[in-house]
Parts: C-alpha cells; structure tokens; sequence
C-alpha cells in the first residue's frame, strides 16, 4: 500500500488538501495531523496498516498543502473540526468532532493524544488566550505584504528540529516535504503566519465539561500512549501526568469496553519514528468487530 493520490476538496477559501491510501470501495479511515503538522505525519505508518481501508490523511487549513484562510480569520480550532465536516460532507474521504457528529464516527484512535485540551491551572488564563490570538491576528495583518524567507533546507530543518525537540532529522525531513516549498536553491514555509501558540487557539475545559462531553462519545476509542511523549498541553507541563490520568480513569469509566488504553515505549512522534511499535495494536482495533462502514 505504498502508493497514494493526492486530493483536493474545494472550500470557499480555497481548498483543503489530502492524500489518500487504497481503494474508495474500502472502510474509509481519517488521519487527522497535529498541531503545525500535515498529512505526511502518517507517510511511515499507513502503509504498515491492514489493506481493505480507505486511508485520507488531510492538511489542515494553513498547513502543509491546503489553503490559508481568509483575510481577518483567526486560526482556530473550531475551523479545524469544520474542515472534517466538509471532507466527510464531500465523500473525499479527533474527539472534539467525535463528540459533535457522533452519528459520523464508529472507532477514534488517539496517537499521543489528550482527548481535550484539560487543565485546571491554564483555565485561569483562558481570557488571557483569548486576547492573545485576537491581537496576534492584527498584528499579522499590518505586516507588509512581502514574500515568505527564503533559508537553505539544512537551516530550515535546523530550525525546525530547534522548535520540536522530540522529532529526529528523517520525521523533520518528511514533514518539510509538505510543509515547505522550494524557491531557488532555499525552501519557504507553507505554513499560514497567523497559526500561533497552541493554547491561544484552543478552548481549555473544566473537569465537569470533560465528564460531560464524553458521555457524548459513542465511538469505540483507542489511545495510544508513548511513555516518553507530552502529558500536558504546555511543553514545561509535559511531565505532569496528572490531568492525563484523570481523563484515562474517566474515560474507562464512562466508555468501559469501548475504551481502549496502550502505552508504547517512544516520544511524541512515534507513529512516524517507529511504526512499527504503533501500527499491530491499530491494525487489530481497525480490524476488530463493529467494523467501520464502507461509504456507498
């Protein structure tokens, strides 16, 4: 399943753009990047998936190939959860759009990955975040209209590699792919200046909240745990494992057998650095019973 066709699905921005793996008559699988990532997250990790699926990974809204938005736009994570409505809408074919469409989703896999964004000591800081995407949002737009700098592909990997200190130089390489493009003898950044700090652009929530929201979620859940990889949403939180045990316990409890929990050895970026730890345990859930449904 090495092979893959590109896809692009009109938005009136733009469009959004993906890459798809296997046949269209198949059990269709969405593969939805992180944060500053793009669709190549998962070049390593598909093809080592069961056949029999219809793989679509997308580039989210001013990441890798997909289109910024528009002029005056905050980049917010709610666009991101509309952006799934309109792939699954179009037949191109995370939690937050789990629990809103849950008619929509029959299994959630979690590679690294909080189910919210939950964490008592930034609830206070909520308005401050606010503000801050606000600002930085006018701020980009009185910038001139210039060019995007063009830096040799040894310094952008530098400096990329610098601002992800899990990632090694093959991933920072794969992800530079997609998300940058080249100029001469340099490369330019894809990426839409507007995108900021993750905790400015999404909406922290109350314990209360997550208790509620995942009594909404009726998909079977897996999340897939690395032992060396972020445990809170801040990187100088990523050792308190706290309010990820929190959730865990809840989400046993609420969802009970339709919840599935594995820690594998690996950082953050495991799925693309070592497959292979990540993709049997995947590859038995997508397989399991309560298959997902073909698309007509």
């Amino acid at each position: 399943m090495g092979l893959f066709s590109e896809l692009r699905l009109a938005v009136p921005w733009g469009h959004i753009a993906a890459k798809a793996w296997g046949s269209q008559q198949g059990s269709p699988v969405l593969c939805l990047h992180g944060w500053l990532g793009n669709a190549n997250s998962f070049d390593r990790l598909l093809p080592l998936l069961p056949k029999g699926f219809y793989y679509v990974a997308m580039d989210f809204g001013g990441h890798g190939l997909s289109s910024h938005y528009s002029p005056g736009l905050p980049c917010y994570h709610l666009n991101f959860v509309s952006e799934i409505r309109r792939a699954v809408e179009g037949k191109r074919w995370r939690v937050c759009f789990s629990c809103i469409f849950p008619e929509m989703v029959d299994k959630l896999i979690l590679l690294d990955s909080a189910p919210f964004f939950l964490d008592c000591n930034e609830i206070e800081n909520f308005v401050i975040y606010k503000r801050n995407l606000i600002e930085h949002t006018l701020q980009m737009e009185k910038l001139p209209k210039k060019p995007s700098s063009v830096i040799s592909r040894e310094e952008m990997l530098r400096r990329f590699l610098q601002n992800n200190s899990q990632m090694n130089e093959e991933c920072g390489e794969l992800l530079l792919q997609r998300g940058a493009t080249q100029v001469g003898t340099g490369l330019t950044l894809n990426r839409d200046r507007r995108i900021t700090l993750l905790e400015n652009a999404f909406d922290f929530i109350s314990r209360e909240q997550f208790e509620y929201y995942i009594t909404k979620l009726p998909a079977r859940t897996l999340l897939i745990k690395a032992n060396q990889g972020y445990h809170g949403v801040r990187r100088e939180n990523a050792a308190n494992k706290e309010t990820l045990c929190f959730m865990i316990d809840k989400l046993k409890s609420v969802l009970k057998e339709r919840f599935q929990f594995v820690e594998v050895p690996g950082n953050h970026y495991v799925h693309m650095s070592h497959p292979h730890l990540v993709a049997g345990i995947i590859s038995s859930f997508l397989q399991s019973r309560d298959r997902i449904p073909a698309q007509p």
